[in-house]
């Protein structure tokens, strides 16, 4: 390997003599160094390197020298690491095998859909295309219909996987997630236990809703009567100020008086 080595650095060192001026002591290096690699060369050839044995002094086989071998990539290998190299065989990998999904609305294979992609359902997109009723509900439906909390479907195990789409009514609003609602129901019966106990709750809360309605009804003719009360009731206006009528004259007693239209009090008097 040490000669593969050596020969290379004299070719290296003459292209670069032929590129820079070199002068007389390097050129001198490079000739005594060319004229050994040459000798080394022929030495190496005579020995019969392409035989794999040769016999030694003592009648013993010997290992004859490795073969160089010049991979053209810029560096040299040994026939012996050619050959190992040459050997190497990477372990095939398993052959993976793809299981095709069955769908769970017509029972035949399909490879991936919509709702398999995004919800993790086994239905192909040609039964979802031929389904009555659309299977996504919002979220704010959903929170009603089946009288959810936020925890229901973000914190509880496994979280509900949902879309997200632009919302329809205006483009400002903020974007709505939509759920798949079968998946919806079954959370919901995981949280109430039951359908019956969702219906008692909806029950429930309608009867709630018509008390606090009648609560709040109530409230309203009340405040209604008071306010017709209080303008019925005379307000404290301070003194009293007599507002007195047209005078009237009494000619038996020779003597006026006048009338307060507000209290009814009479004031007599005399003109002389």
């Amino acid at each position: 390997m040490s000669i593969v080595v050596m020969d290379k650095e004299v070719e290296d060192q003459t292209s670069e003599a032929n590129v820079t001026k070199l002068s007389d002591a390097q050129r001198a290096r490079i000739e005594r160094n060319r004229q050994r690699a040459l000798m080394l060369k022929q030495t190496r050839l005579s020995t019969r390197p392409y035989t794999t044995d040769r016999p030694g002094p003592s009648g013993q086989k010997v290992k004859a020298p490795t073969k160089i071998i010049d991979t053209g990539a810029g560096f040299f290998l040994e026939e012996e690491e050619e050959k190992t190299r040459a050997k190497v065989q990477h372990e095939l990998g398993p052959v993976i095998g793809v299981d095709n999904l069955l769908c769970e609305g017509c029972d035949k294979e399909f490879m991936d859909s919509y709702l398999h992609t995004h919800f993790d359902v086994s239905i192909c997109d040609k039964c979802k295309e031929n389904q009555d009723d659309n299977p996504l509900i919002t979220k704010t439906d959903a929170k009603n219909r089946y009288l959810l909390k936020d925890a229901d479907f973000d914190r509880r195990e496994p979280p509900l996987k949902f879309i997200v789409r632009k919302n329809p009514r205006h483009n400002s609003w903020g974007d709505m997630k939509l759920f798949y609602e079968p998946q919806v129901y079954q959370r919901a019966i995981e949280v109430w236990g039951s359908e019956e106990s969702i219906e008692e709750a909806h029950e429930k809360r309608a009867e709630n809703r018509e008390k606090s309605k009648q609560k709040r009804f109530d409230k309203k003719v009340k405040e209604l009567r008071h306010a017709v009360r209080s303008s019925l009731v005379k307000k404290d206006r301070g003194p009293h100020i007599h507002e007195f009528g047209d005078e009237v004259y009494n000619e038996a007693e020779d003597e006026y008086s006048k009338t307060c239209q507000t209290c009814g009090h009479v004031s007599t008097y005399e003109k002389m």
